[in-house]
């Protein structure tokens, strides 16, 4: 979604949700028509989906780690442009890092450490967890971010990292099932 596209607020006061963003408050509100939403949504091709859904995490997720092939293979479906970057790691910082993240208990730690690994990125990072690790992780797009209504955040702000950022929205996603 571009800015300044003369979309205007079309939600309701049960499609918005606080996020706490230090100790300002954040509301996401829809900003296009929600009947406009499958319509757009049916444009998305899933066909990578399968792979990154089924495959690749849950034996990155049994075995603890990433291998240098999943890796990759990840990173091309969250974001084509990274592919030089993240084909420039080596099989053994892939394994290390992503084995760190995956079972490190401290959650800000997960994400940074992520990062470490070149063409990783916060949206990169939360794709990672959000198919390997345990715990839910919603995957961060800044698209979704500017449509619920929040201008891109610098990808330095631990605060919109992962479950911080949506975590309080998982009503909505459930009642849009």
């Amino acid at each position: 979604m571009r800015r300044g596209s003369g979309l205007t607020n079309h939600s309701s006061h049960q499609d918005r949700c606080d996020v706490r963003k230090s100790q300002d408050i954040v509301t996401f509100s829809l900003q296009l028509p929600e009947e406009h939403v499958r319509e757009l949504a049916a444009r998305y091709q899933y066909q990578d989906d399968h792979d990154a859904e089924h495959v690749i995490g849950p034996a990155a997720k049994a075995r603890g780690a990433f291998t240098k092939d999943e890796f990759i293979r990840l990173c091309r479906w969250k974001t084509p442009r990274s592919q030089s970057r993240a084909r420039a790691n080596s099989e053994e910082a892939i394994q290390e890092i992503t084995r760190l993240a995956l079972r490190i208990g401290d959650e800000e730690l997960r994400v940074r450490s992520l990062t470490l690994l070149s063409g990783v990125e916060w949206p990169t990072a939360s794709v990672i967890l959000h198919f390997a690790h345990k715990d839910p992780y919603p995957i961060l797009d800044y698209r979704a971010l500017e449509a619920l209504g929040v201008k891109q955040p610098s990808t330095s702000g631990w605060e919109w990292t992962c479950g911080r950022s949506t975590a309080p929205c998982g009503n909505i996603q459930k009642r849009r099932a």
